[in-house]
C-alpha cells in the first residue's frame, strides 16, 4: 500500500497530494512507485512550519490543500498568491461564498467542444452548474481539491497576506496579474473596458 503523508485524508482520492514539478524517473517505474514519488515530494514540501501556518488559519491539511488547489488555479503570478489566499480567507470569515471560476471549471469537467478541462470564459449558465464544487452556489470549501497545488500555492495558504480585499479579477493587460477590490462596486469598476 501507499505511505501517505501525515494528516492526508485520501478518502476522496489523491487529488491535491500529487506534487507537481519535474521528476527524474526510471522508464519501468510501477504505478504505485510513481504515485508514492509524488506523495513523498508533497510530504517533503509540507514542513512543520507550513502545517503550523495551516493550523493558525484554522484549517486541517486536507482543507488547506483544497484551498491551495483553488489558489493554484486562480493565480498566474506566484508573488500574487498570498494576496489571492487573503481574499478567500476574508470571504470565508465574512460568510461569503468563494465565487471561484476554477471550481466551476472543475465541476464542468472536460469540454469536448473546446477540447479543454478548463472552460474559459464561463457562461452565466456555467456558473449555475449544480455541483458541490460550484463555489458560486455553495458556501465554504469544496469537498476536496480541484488541482494539485504547487509549493507557492501551499505557502500562500499557510502564510497569506493580510488585506482588506474581498474581490479580484484578471487585469486587462495580459500580464496574468489581478486587480483587487474591497467592495463589489470597485470590483465592477475593475472590469475590462
Amino acid at each position: 500500500g501507499l505511505n501517505l503523508p501525515e494528516g492526508v485524508d485520501a478518502a476522496n482520492g489523491l487529488e491535491g497530494y500529487l506534487a507537481p514539478g519535474e521528476y527524474q524517473l526510471r522508464r519501468d517505474i510501477s504505478v504505485e512507485n510513481l504515485v508514492q514519488t509524488f506523495l513523498d515530494r508533497f510530504a517533503g514540501e509540507l514542513t512543520q512550519d507550513m502545517r503550523a501556518g495551516f493550523e493558525r488559519q484554522g484549517l486541517t491539511v486536507p482543507e488547506a490543500v483544497t484551498l491551495a488547489s483553488i489558489v493554484e488555479k486562480e493565480g498566474v503570478v506566484d508573488a500574487e498568491r498570498p494576496m489571492i489566499a487573503s481574499v478567500f480567507y476574508n470571504r470565508l470569515q465574512a460568510g461569503m461564498k468563494l465565487d471561484s471560476d476554477p471550481t466551476v471549471q472543475y465541476a464542468l469537467g472536460y469540454n469536448a467542444n473546446k477540447q479543454t478541462w478548463w472552460t474559459n470564459p464561463l457562461s452565466l449558465d456555467d456558473l449555475q452548474t449544480d455541483s458541490p464544487f460550484n463555489t458560486y452556489l455553495y458556501a465554504g470549501l469544496p469537498q476536496h481539491s480541484i488541482s494539485n497545488p504547487g509549493l507557492t500555492a501551499l505557502q500562500a495558504v499557510a502564510y497569506p497576506a493580510q488585506s482588506p480585499y474581498y474581490y479580484f479579477r484578471a487585469r486587462c493587460d495580459g500580464t496574468g496579474t489581478h486587480a483587487f477590490a474591497k467592495t463589489f462596486e470597485e470590483h465592477v469598476q475593475n472590469a475590462c473596458p
